[in-house]
């Protein structure tokens, strides 16, 4: 095992970066669009349709009845001030710039590092780290989607590797899968076997840990 920082392929292809990016982009301009729209149609309506106002601010008026007053003004002092249908309407659009932002950002974030034998996993937002060779090392699984699939069910079982620090419960999850690849390269996946066998006692509770290991190693011998 190497002491050597190893980015490990995860990820998606460019192909998949490149129309994640498009999507999320489309998606957040049309939700940005959905709450400023209402709001600037608002403000233009006002504007063609509102009485004139002869005073510039309260304070000009301030001598008045409050009765005599435009009506702009009695909502101002008063506190009241009443919104639009318009401004409700738009923060309809409010989770589609969250969703578009948030998928842009997973995408171009997300990667793996392999440190000795300590796995760092950036996602959208955060990067947690755990140690291979102390954490408790299960075999999971994704779904993935390929953009050429024609239904919805479709799409491939990606193996991933899960590692859950004992002492803390942090976790982090290595899929098994390359950027456009079947599988990781046969270096990663024995290197992320050597980082979790080091010093790894073979018996007890660690036994699942060393068949999680020798699984990557036959799958770097077999590459699918």
């Amino acid at each position: 095992m190497t002491n050597q920082d190893l980015r490990l392929s995860v990820g998606a292809s460019p192909g998949q970066r490149t129309m994640a990016v498009l999507f999320g982009v489309f998606s957040a301009a049309v939700g940005a669009a959905f709450v400023v729209l209402p709001l600037i149609a608002a403000g233009l309506l006002d504007r063609l349709t509102g009485p004139g106002d002869p005073f510039a601010s309260y304070e000009e008026a301030r001598d008045l009845p409050p009765g005599m007053l435009p009506p702009a003004l009695q909502d101002s002092g008063s506190g009241g001030g009443e919104s639009g249908p318009g401004a409700f309407i738009g923060l309809c659009g409010l989770p589609f710039v969250v969703l578009g932002i948030y998928l842009v950002l997973r995408v171009l974030r997300t990667a793996a590092w392999l440190d000795g034998s300590r796995a760092r996993v950036r996602g959208a937002l955060r990067t947690r780290s755990v140690d291979l060779a102390t954490a408790r090392i299960d075999a999971g699984a994704v779904s993935y989607r390929d953009a050429g699939d024609d239904y919805p069910a479709a799409g491939q079982r990606v193996p991933t590797i899960i590692a859950t620090d004992q002492q803390n419960g942090r976790r982090v999850t290595i899929p098994l899968r390359g950027m456009g690849l079947g599988s990781l390269p046969p270096s990663e996946l024995r290197a992320l076997a050597d980082a979790i066998t080091t010093g790894r006692p073979v018996d007890g509770r660690d036994g699942d840990a060393h068949v999680v290991a020798n699984q990557l190693r036959r799958l770097a011998e077999q590459p699918r």
